[in-house]
């Protein structure tokens, strides 16, 4: 009975804590676009499209143990969907949200097919080829894609009735399509089809035995994942107001999947720390070294993964871990016994001193 009820104040005193924290973070994130300046603001609008990116990608490399180095091309095509769609026919920006979503996840459905059959460094090859190949295609459709030159398209405006600015406003709006992103993965995960995504990612037998479909979850995996980079780059066209090729090689894959990784893998809120590496290390690496960024990058995600192995994530539980586990200084010394502990008494089974007289007998003379 003191177990339950110990249980159920430390479910609940959990819950509080969550629910301070996530009011905290709203708090924060409702205030910030009136605190900082507009490139800063810009900024962290990048951090939130990224962070759903991110999303969609740990569901796929995170709970269900695959491997996807070509994530940026799902994300180019969600952003050239937005692109093309209010670039030819004029289309609200709202309206290109639901397009680029429905695309990336038949695009992803597609792609998870042909994909069932491999596993493990043969799958990311193949999707690194994906991610190599998209940019010369759409370089080479230049009626539709505008070629090497990219299209530009309006930004986001924001209404009169708002009293905000476009940075605010754009600001505003990603903040909302995050949060129903974050909030739509954290759901997902939930139910059965993330139960059955587990069960894929820790073994495929036994979840096979249990009656998990594999191909079929496997294909939702990649079809989740691809939506949501979809939906970001839908977001991206909308922030950016301008797609071209170059702006999604396959270093954006790499990118991605490297903060994904130093985020924390298989982590709710391992998107959103990855999302943020991801848009300020490389502007800390240019302002350390103009000459060689990249190394510089390289070395700091190094640095990263050897003080926090399981990412940012689960940084702080090992920092727990490692306080608790930790000796305690009151142990008195092994050669310092208390005063007090009086010695132990001879136990029967002692053997007698060689000079002891049994009980009773008579004293001895100095010729015995």
């Amino acid at each position: 009975m003191n177990t339950n009820v110990a249980t159920l104040g430390t479910d609940r005193a959990r819950r509080l804590r969550a629910t301070v924290t996530a009011l905290l973070a709203a708090a924060v994130a409702v205030g910030a676009p009136f605190y900082f300046a507009p490139f800063q603001v810009f900024q962290l609008t990048m951090v939130l499209l990224y962070a759903v990116a991110l999303a969609g990608l740990n569901l796929l490399v995170g709970f269900g143990g695959q491997i996807s180095l070509g994530h940026g091309a799902f994300f180019a095509a969600g952003a050239y969907t937005a692109a093309v769609m209010l670039d030819r026919y004029d289309t609200g920006h709202l309206a290109t949200l639901p397009v680029a979503a429905a695309g990336g996840f038949l695009l992803g459905l597609g792609f998870g097919v042909p994909a069932l059959r491999l596993r493990g460094l043969y799958l990311a090859l193949v999707t690194l080829a994906f991610a190599v190949f998209l940019p010369p295609l759409l370089k080479r459709l230049e009626p539709v894609t505008g070629g090497s030159m990219g299209l530009t398209v309006d930004k986001l405006q924001p209404p009169a009735w708002s009293g905000l600015a476009e940075d605010q406003w754009t600001y505003f709006v990603v903040l909302a399509v995050t949060a129903v992103a974050l909030l739509l993965a954290r759901n997902l995960l939930r139910s059965r089809v993330g139960r059955a995504l587990l069960a894929v990612r820790d073994n495929e037998s036994a979840a096979e035995v249990m009656g998990v479909r594999l191909s079929l979850h496997k294909t939702l995996a990649f079809a989740w994942s691809a939506m949501f980079a979809g939906v970001a780059g839908c977001v991206y066209t909308w922030v950016i107001g301008f797609v071209s090729p170059d702006s999604f090689s396959f270093v954006l894959s790499i990118t991605l999947l490297a903060g994904l990784v130093v985020g924390g893998l298989a982590s709710l809120y391992g998107p959103l720390l990855g999302a943020a590496f991801v848009m300020y290390v490389p502007s800390v690496a240019q302002d350390i070294s103009e000459a060689a960024p990249g190394v510089v990058f390289g070395l700091l995600i190094i640095a990263v993964m050897f003080v926090a192995p399981t990412g940012l994530a689960g940084l702080a539980g090992r920092v727990r871990g490692a306080a608790a586990r930790r000796p305690s200084r009151t142990t008195p010394d092994a050669d310092q016994a208390p005063e007090s502990e009086p010695s132990a008494p001879p136990t029967p089974a002692d053997p007698a001193p060689a000079d002891a007289e049994p009980v009773g007998a008579p004293p001895r003379t100095e010729k015995e």
